[in-house]
């Protein structure tokens, strides 16, 4: 019975699971939490990752292991493989200026977005790596000259498995470069152009590997394992945590992902690239060799997490109190803009409530509104995949978000499909486990698991909702164009 682990290092946690390669049949698993804030040492996520392994039993027994991690991030090593500095992450929106620098240096407006577009599929925001590094260039000069390589949070995570080997061997996958900004899903190239726009000069990046090509050996040393063992273990390409989602929960045509965790994402599988000029769908890869079109919220979960510090309730409480109100909340409408927003890219905005009036100033009509607006603020997204071509059948609910009573029963009301929710799980983690059996078994497919019983939440449509967020945030855009 064959072992491989799958590892998702997220914005807030490191999550690891040992499944049955053939079958998928979790074996152990182990977690461990990650340092707040939107810059973090790599050294943090070292740290979890051992303690995570170490709660889930070990590597001394897996025939492959493999990362999935948070886009975007920018890790930054010198010539000699040490960190530059501490890892700016996507939810880091200090570089929205070096943002709309890249836009306008490409011809400004239209032709600036299109630009980006037909390069690599996504127009530059705050999130990218390659604003990160014009901001770092014009920022931190000293650090912007001691650059040798830049990769990402995964990258890094399997390069330091590997025993960090040398600049050279750093490696990465379609669906994790794709969200660079300076790689091309269509052409499956690296734009060295762009990331010497964008730093100055160009460094080395990682080497994209196909989706079941080895990144190279697990050292079973660097986690305090033995040296020796059973037969070497292979380290899997890895994945952006959004591409491993979907892996990990089967998704197919007509599927559409709604991944609420720390930021939301809306995402399907396609067989052709996309590129959208108004920077609202980000044309990335998916795991399998095809294409990941998605929109991504700043905010999601987090939404959850604010009301009910507000209303000093927990999350389940929270269920409860907006379950209790009525569709539409009376007309109490929130937009969750609460960490400025990525879609639409309003780095500086803040939230609104509207319709406060003496009957909408309940508890219950506060909770509806935040479940109601955050599910408004994907919907959107929703409704820009369809705008570039996707079929949507069902929506699957993923994430820590999809847990609440309250998000399961309102979302088909908001979406206007049925709602699948598979069972609990770690999905990032669980893709990342499933392509580690690729690596593990070969084949020219990946292993058929089955997630497990999903339940299906279905509802009549509520339009008056999404028409009441539309006034409200509009709103609050004009407020801040």
């Amino acid at each position: 019975m064959p072992l491989v682990a799958g590892v998702d290092s997220s914005t807030q946690s490191c999550k690891v699971v040992v499944r049955d390669a053939e079958t998928g049949v979790l074996v152990r698993e182990g977690r461990a939490a990650h340092p707040d804030g939107t810059e973090v040492d790599p050294s943090a996520w070292w740290s979890a990752l051992g303690d995570a392994v170490a709660g889930a039993g070990g590597l001394g027994d897996v025939a492959a292991v493999s990362v999935a991690g948070q886009q975007h991030g920018m890790v930054c090593l010198d010539a000699a493989g040490e960190v530059v500095r501490p890892a700016l992450l996507w939810n880091d929106t200090r570089s929205a200026g070096a943002a709309a620098d890249l836009v306008a240096e490409a011809g400004g407006g239209e032709e600036g977005r299109r630009f980006w577009a037909d390069a690599v599929g996504a127009v530059p925001v705050a999130s990218f790596t390659v604003t990160k590094l014009r901001w770092l260039a014009r920022h931190e000069p000293a650090n912007a000259a001691r650059v040798a390589a830049v990769c990402l949070p995964h990258d890094w995570l399997t390069w330091r498995l590997a025993g960090a080997p040398g600049l050279d061997a750093l490696r990465t996958d379609r669906s994790d470069a794709s969200g660079t900004g300076y790689w091309s899903p269509a052409t499956g190239e690296y734009r060295p152009d762009l990331l010497e726009r964008a730093l100055g000069r160009v460094v080395a990046v990682p080497r994209v590997l196909g989706p079941a090509e080895a990144a190279g050996q697990l050292d079973r040393t660097v986690l305090g394992g033995a040296a020796a063992g059973p037969a070497p273990a292979l380290l899997g390409p890895g994945a952006g945590d959004n591409a491993a989602a979907a892996f990990g929960a089967g998704a197919g045509p007509g599927d559409v992902v709604v991944s609420i965790g720390t930021s939301g994402t809306v995402f399907s599988v396609a067989d052709t690239p996309a590129a959208d000029p108004s920077g609202i769908v980000a044309g990335f890869a998916d795991v399998t060799g095809r294409f990941l079109p998605l929109v991504c919220t700043l905010n999601a979960a987090r939404v959850l997490d604010a009301a009910a510090g507000l209303l000093r309730v927990d999350l389940d409480e929270l269920a409860d109190l907006a379950l209790a109100a009525p569709p539409g909340a009376d007309g109490l409408v929130q937009v969750p803009y609460v960490e400025g927003e990525r879609t639409p890219n309003r780095p500086d905005a803040t939230g609104a409530v509207h319709g406060l009036t003496l009957r909408t100033s309940t508890p219950a009509h506060l909770a509806r509104a935040a479940v109601e607006g955050m599910l408004c603020a994907l919907a959107d997204g929703l409704d820009a995949l369809v705008a570039q071509g996707a079929t949507v059948r069902r929506v699957i609910l993923v994430g820590g978000g999809a847990r609440s009573a309250a998000v399961r029963r309102i979302a088909p009301q908001v979406f206007g499909v049925p709602v699948v929710v598979p069972p609990p799980g770690e999905y990032v983690a669980d893709g990342a486990a499933r392509q580690a059996a690729w690596v593990a078994l070969g084949g020219a497919e990946p292993p058929l698991w089955t997630p497990g019983d999903a339940e299906t939440y279905e509802a009549d449509p509520v339009p008056a909702i999404r028409d009441r967020y539309a006034q409200a945030r509009e709103h609050v855009l004009n407020r801040w164009r």
